[in-house]
């Protein structure tokens, strides 16, 4: 069994204890706007109804014991099991749905569960099936596989129950494989019961919007490859509420823990406390925005399973798609670069945070270099800043950048800031040792500051390592070395 498998096992054996001994921990520190805590989780840590954790159960389930498999096919239940469901979501009486051509909502009829309207049911079905509309009709994705008969008919099914709290939008969870697919499931899903503001923070149908399209593509991945890499679920899953409820922008708020704020952190980073799966559907946000929406599900194409599809893990998928384009190292960079200025890039840029800086210095006529030695993880980049004082004016002085980076798998550039705001780019060609330099303007007149872009291209993974990184694997060139010396140069001397 993977670690991550052990992890979702442990998870559900504490709640499944909890439930049957009496009500969950209310997890209300998932629901912190404060900056000092964590984001609001769409999956809150310490629960075992997450989509991911589900997703660890599913995947062990084969592996595991008689007991664990008994609490496992417990949790697993749909909430119309009622008392076969103990995890804390088996309706506790009679429940009634609603159905539409392609979806079917549950819901209790009494209890905790129960929706306050016949109302707020109706809207969840037409919400849902705008989100099909959206991601199955309009960008093209799969529906996810049918269940057969579970929930009474062949249609999607929605259950609503009271989530939030324990800290939950909603979740949903793989349940049976497609037939002759060893990677490829049925699903279903639970939202909230009503998205009360009281409990969520926000308009109630702005968070059913932003779940609704979250969960639902998780359900529609699930019927590609349900072992995908789990930064690659999350981030396009968190992308996804941007392309279908583009004016909520509850996403916004992950921004500050994935790659735009945080540029050091590798792409394809996972982890319950730091959140950079959700922020980093800004990489998504930008690669739409050079090559257009299809390029997600070119991806998942690329990841996909069934028949005879490629299988990729992420970022060999990634990779193979943006190879038609202007290749992956090119590409990150580009998107490292754009967010030191997310404004000038992104349509809601201007609300973003930027990249931070790592190192900063201030060169004059007495010191008239400085050297900054970084250390890049693989799929990540470092930004340093040189700035002039006012005693390089005048347009003969130049600043010359030499950078030293690992060989073959680096890429760097150069952005001078003018005093007007105006940024110009401009990329240092490496050679087959990773050395390269280039000289720009350095005058004080004109020039606020020089920073320089360094990243880690590196896609070389011991796959199956049993790791939360691309192919579950371990990286092989993290904590590469790079190193930039800036020299101010006077023309007249040259």
């Amino acid at each position: 069994m993977s670690f991550p498998a052990r992890v979702a096992v442990a998870c559900l054996l504490a709640g499944v204890l909890t439930a049957l001994g009496g009500p969950a921990d209310a997890h209300s520190d998932a629901h912190s706007d404060d900056p000092s805590g964590g984001p609001r989780e769409r999956h809150a840590a310490g629960t075992p109804y997450s989509t991911l954790a589900m997703r660890d159960l599913f995947v062990a389930r084969p592996t595991l014991g008689p007991l664990e498999s008994m609490l496992v096919s417990a949790l697993m239940a749909r909430p119309t099991d009622g008392n076969q469901d103990p995890g804390g979501d088996g309706y506790r009486g009679p429940a009634r749905k609603l159905c539409g051509q392609r979806i079917c909502v549950h819901h209790a009829v009494r209890g905790a569960d129960a929706p306050s309207t016949r109302r707020w049911v109706r809207r969840t079905l037409r919400v849902l099936g705008n989100v099909w509309d959206h991601e199955v009709d309009g960008l093209r994705f799969r529906p996810p596989p049918s269940d057969g008969r579970r929930g009474g008919d062949d249609r999607f099914d929605v259950y609503l129950a009271d989530l939030g709290d324990r800290g939950l939008f909603g979740y949903c969870t793989p349940e049976r494989r497609v037939r002759g697919e060893r990677r490829a499931a049925s699903s279903y899903c639970v939202l909230d019961d009503d998205f009360s503001r009281q409990q969520f923070g926000a308009r109630p149908i702005e968070s059913l919007r932003v779940t609704a399209a979250h969960e639902f593509f998780h359900a529609i991945q699930f019927g590609y490859d349900f072992r995908e890499d789990p930064w690659l679920l999350e981030s396009t899953a968190t992308w996804i509420e941007e392309a279908f409820a583009d004016r909520v922008d509850d996403n916004r708020r992950y921004l500050r823990f994935g790659t735009v704020r945080r540029p050091g952190i590798a792409l394809d980073d996972f982890a319950n406390d730091r959140y950079a799966h959700y922020g980093n559907w800004a990489w998504w946000e930008y690669l739409t925005d050079q090559y257009g929406d299809g390029l997600v599900r070119s991806v998942w194409n690329q990841a996909d399973t069934v028949g005879d599809a490629p299988g990729r893990s992420s970022v060999k998928a990634m990779k193979a798609v943006l190879d038609r384009h202007a290749g992956l190292p090119r590409t990150l960079t580009s998107y490292a670069v754009a967010n030191l200025s997310p404004a000038d890039t992104y349509a809601e840029g201007g609300r973003w945070p930027a990249a931070r800086v790592d190192r900063r210095a201030t060169l004059d006529r007495s010191r008239r270099s400085a050297t900054d030695r970084v250390r890049i993880d693989h799929l990540a980049a470092r930004h340093v800043a040189y700035a002039p004082t006012r005693d390089l004016r005048g347009d003969r002085w130049r600043l010359r950048v030499s950078v030293d980076a690992p060989r073959r798998r680096a890429e760097a550039r150069v952005v001078v800031v003018r005093t007007d705001g105006r940024r110009t780019r401009n990329a240092v060609r490496l050679d087959r040792r990773g050395d390269g330099s280039l000289t720009v303007g350095f005058d004080t007149r004109d020039v606020a500051r020089v920073v320089v872009t360094l990243v880690n291209t590196s896609t070389r993974y011991r796959c199956h390592e049993g790791t939360l990184f691309a192919c579950g694997g371990e990286p092989r060139d993290d904590d590469a070395r790079f190193r930039v010396r800036a020299t101010v140069i006077h023309r007249s001397s040259h």
